[in-house]
């Protein structure tokens, strides 16, 4: 019997996989989302929670100049590959990555004006506690945007994708099968999704079912 433990990071030992797989789905996800966020924001201070590679940051700051976006995330070796990314891409200087715990955030009150998540919400231990922090952060009429579990997999060619990795990776691909059935993380439904927003303050929020991907959009 294998037991699971929790893990709340994508072990460095992945993070190449990772990194690949998101890459793939830049323009059939991370656009999308993008898009969405700068036709609600037009200017103002983004904070991107489980940034991983940082796509959705360098996404949104391609779509506008008028965004300061700053993306977090466990993995020391994700939040490398975000900041080359983001140098590559020409938006270093509207893009700050660092390495974080979305349940213990840094960050003074009210410092920002929305907080979006890709993908994080099913990984952590107490999503309550994340989701309060949220609302610490937010300004005074500043919105959360959760999406989970991101449905970046779904857009992956898995042929394609494993042809791009290295020989490492594919070693390293064996060991993240085994990982996810010891940490499989919990797709959340609504009911579980609005019990765990009685934890928190928000109270002004919509929630929204497509596929099995929950979005939450929360207002302060």
């Amino acid at each position: 019997m294998i037991r699971k433990v929790w893990v709340e990071r994508i072990p460095g030992v992945f993070a190449g996989l990772y990194e690949k797989a998101s890459r793939m789905v830049k323009e059939s996800y991370y656009s999308g989302v993008a898009e969405k966020i700068v036709s609600f924001l037009q200017e103002g201070r983004i904070l991107d929670l489980g940034t991983g590679p940082g796509y959705l940051p360098i996404e949104i700051a391609r779509r506008s100049s008028s965004l300061k976006i700053v993306g977090l995330d466990l993995s020391p070796r994700l939040i490398e590959m975000a900041r080359d990314n983001a140098l590559r891409s020409g938006f270093s200087d509207r893009i700050q990555f660092q390495t974080g715990n979305a349940s213990q955030l840094l960050f003074q009150d009210e410092s920002f004006d929305m907080v979006v998540s890709t993908g994080m919400l099913h990984m952590v231990k107490d999503p309550a506690k994340v989701l309060k922090e949220c609302h610490r952060l937010l300004k005074p009429g500043g919105e959360a945007w959760i999406f989970d579990p991101a449905r970046v997999s779904s857009g992956v060619d898995k042929e394609k994708w494993l042809a791009l990795l290295t020989f490492r990776e594919k070693m390293a691909y064996h060991l993240f099968n085994l990982f996810r059935r010891i940490n499989p993380g919990h797709t959340y439904h609504r009911r579980e999704v609005e019990k765990i927003l009685l934890q928190t303050p928000f109270r002004d929020y919509r929630i929204e079912e497509e596929g099995n991907e929950i979005h939450l959009r929360l207002k302060k």
